[in-house]
């Protein structure tokens, strides 16, 4: 009887080996399917990503987002100088004559002492003299700021500076089409003609 136990016991210690050498093997299988998991997932990942780059329509949704956020950039950075310059113009318009006038403000304080004084002398001379120096320090100031006379005397006629008041017939041939008088005197405005120089032009 207990040889026979024993061997039932011996059987049923075998069976627990087996069972546990499964269960150990299970495991074993088990993380190395963990691992392969592991090891597979970036690849997994990477081949999303791929898949997701040589997608032609994710790509061209991509590339508009991003140029219609430039082009939102650009609009309102457009209107801002737009708006800059308005304002810059519009007081270019009310405040750009200024420095004109600023300079000129010499020759009327000049010209009013004169007609003071004036008052106080009969001198002919003087008076001519005081005017003449009023007059050239006038052109002297217009000429700092670009303005020149338009030249006249024994100037063959030209539409592009000149205009013609009066035509002078009998002149003879060598003053034919040339200015005879300047009737009213031209200006430029740097290479500009502001007013042109009213003649009158042998015929």
């Amino acid at each position: 009887m207990a040889k026979k136990e024993k061997e039932q016991e011996e059987i049923k210690n075998e069976q627990t080996e087996s069972q546990d050498c499964m269960n150990q093997e299970t495991a074993n299988n088990e993380d190395v399917q963990e691992e392969q998991a592991t090891e597979e997932t970036p690849e997994v990942a990477a081949e999303e990503e791929e898949t997701a780059d040589s997608d032609p329509l994710s790509k061209a949704m991509a590339e508009a987002a991003e140029w219609e956020k430039k082009f939102y950039y650009k609009s309102a950075e457009f209107e801002n100088y737009r708006k800059r310059t308005i304002k810059e113009k519009a007081e270019l318009i009310l405040n750009g004559s200024e420095k004109a006038v600023t300079a000129i403000l010499p020759v009327i304080d000049d010209m009013e002492r004169a007609l003071a004084n004036a008052e106080k002398t009969d001198d002919a001379v003087a008076l001519k003299e005081g005017m003449e120096l009023i007059y050239k320090k006038f052109l002297k100031i217009l000429q700092g700021m670009g303005v020149k006379t338009i030249d006249t005397a024994d100037q063959d006629f030209d539409t592009n500076y000149h205009e013609a008041v009066a035509m002078v017939p009998g002149m003879g041939d060598d003053k034919k089409g040339k200015v005879i008088d300047c009737v009213e005197t031209g200006y430029m405005l740097n290479d500009k003609v502001i007013r042109f120089a009213k003649v009158a032009v042998g015929q």
